[in-house]
């Protein structure tokens, strides 16, 4: 039998037997104790965590710019991408979260121990640009916060931005649960600087509430998809599939079919409702972006900085911008800490190659100050906004290659035994993949063809 899954027959899982048995994230896996015999709200409690880490990745600093160009630019009426990429999200999500419970794996594991190792180099290649993409989003972001509330250059923002590479050592060393505690705190601070700037924009509830029902005029206009598409790629982030099929197997669940049974539940159900907090503050953002620019006819507010300066004066609010700044500040720093686990996640998974933390987050973030700092001096920060958007658009073309394998995994009996998603799941699943695929094929079609 397979020790790291004793509920599955090795030769019928089909797993590679030269795959490496190592276990995701293994000085953190299975460290956070689940009380036995206790009442169900606290062993849902237990389980809490993993969700919002997972869901920092939906509103990181990337969101921010394709949300502000989306609602300035066209009101209301991308709330319905926002909320189709969150559906899919918490779909996407919760496979990935059954993948690693069932099967002992994270997703770069999973591949590794199915694929050739030539697929598995492309797919760690893909999955390494997206983390580059989603790192410089995250430079971009934080040296944009820093100099709006400190008055710092953004090349100096950008290289003070690698420094927070210790950050996750240290929360590392208090325990996964001081880290989840720390991510969530922050994620409360952004809902609450948003609250307040809904409230203040008061926008009208029919004209938003409109905004989520799908038009046609999305797939007609091509600015209008180029945005669609790159919310998409901010929101449904494909490093997340790898993160959460990993960080959920740091509850010390019983690994036998009943303790994998209730953890898939209360994992399930942790993720979905912190992805409903990210939908509130995705839609925040392209709300107040809507009620405030699209409105007062600044229809051509794309630009973190710009939106800063305009948004107390056009809300009437003294504290909005600031407000909007350190949320700003709030979702790169959160953002930091997800990407690096993932990031050693990917590397281990598919390379299996083992870095410390430190110089891990060191060359990914190295890799994305380069052309922060180049962009910033030839183009200045105009430049850097328009990086910040494309970089969304690399993130969404990636999203295939860990869709696909992932929805392959969990349809597959041969892998997931009894706990494979049910036919009617696997088709939304695939269909899912496909308008991924679609969209994604028609946005490189239309970028070739200028």
């Amino acid at each position: 039998m397979d020790a790291r899954s004793p509920d599955l027959i090795p030769d019928a899982a089909r797993w590679r037997t030269d795959a490496p048995a190592t276990k995701s994230l293994a000085e953190v896996n299975g460290t956070v104790a689940i009380p036995a015999a206790a009442a169900w709200w606290r062993r849902l409690l237990a389980f809490v965590g993993p969700g919002y880490l997972v869901s920092v990745g939906y509103m990181d600093p990337g969101n921010w710019a394709t949300d502000l160009a989306g609602g300035s630019k066209f009101g209301y009426t991308l709330l319905s991408v926002i909320l189709l990429s969150n559906l899919m999200a918490i779909l996407l999500q919760s496979l990935a979260a059954r993948l690693g419970i069932v099967t002992d794996r994270d997703l770069a594991q999973a591949c590794r121990a199915t694929y050739s190792p030539a697929v598995n180099f492309l797919l760690w290649l893909a999955c390494e640009a997206a983390i580059i993409a989603c790192d410089l989003a995250e430079v971009i972001g934080t040296a944009i916060a820093l100099k709006l509330l400190f008055g710092i250059p953004l090349i100096g923002g950008a290289l003070l931005a690698a420094l927070d590479a210790f950050l996750l050592l240290l929360l590392m060393n208090r325990g996964f649960r001081f880290l989840e505690a720390f991510v969530i705190a922050l994620l409360a601070v952004i809902a609450i600087c948003f609250a307040i700037q809904i409230g203040a924009a008061a926008p009208p509830v029919a004209e938003v509430l409109r905004g989520f029902a799908p038009r046609t005029e999305i797939f007609t206009n091509p600015e209008m998809l180029y945005i669609a598409i790159g919310i998409i790629g901010a929101t449904v982030m494909p490093h997340n599939l790898y993160l959460h099929s990993s960080i959920v197997q740091t509850r010390a669940y019983e690994r036998n079919d009943a303790g994998r049974r209730e953890a898939i539940k209360w994992a399930t159900t942790d993720s979905t409702v912190a992805l409903m907090l990210a939908l509130f503050i995705n839609a925040a953002i392209l709300v107040v972006a809507a009620a405030t620019f699209y409105k007062s006819g600044h229809s051509d507010v794309a630009d973190i900085a710009q939106a800063f300066e305009l948004l107390s004066p056009l809300l009437g609010l003294g504290i909005a911008s600031t407000l909007f700044a350190v949320a700003l500040l709030a979702s790169g720093l959160n953002s930091t800490v997800t990407a690096t686990l993932a990031g050693q996640i990917v590397m281990e998974g598919f390379l299996d190659l083992r870095l410390p933390s430190w110089a891990r987050r060191l060359l990914t973030r190295g890799i994305a100050i380069v052309p922060v700092i180049v962009v910033t001096a030839i183009y200045g920060e105009r430049g850097t906004t328009d990086l910040l958007v494309f970089s969304q658009v690399v993130l969404s073309m990636q999203l295939p290659f860990a869709v696909i394998p992932l929805v392959r995994f969990v349809s597959d009996r041969r892998k997931m035994g009894q706990f494979a998603i049910p036919t009617p799941v696997a088709a939304i699943a695939w269909i899912v993949a496909g308008v991924i695929v679609i969209l994604n094929l028609k946005l490189l079609v239309d970028t070739l063809l200028g």
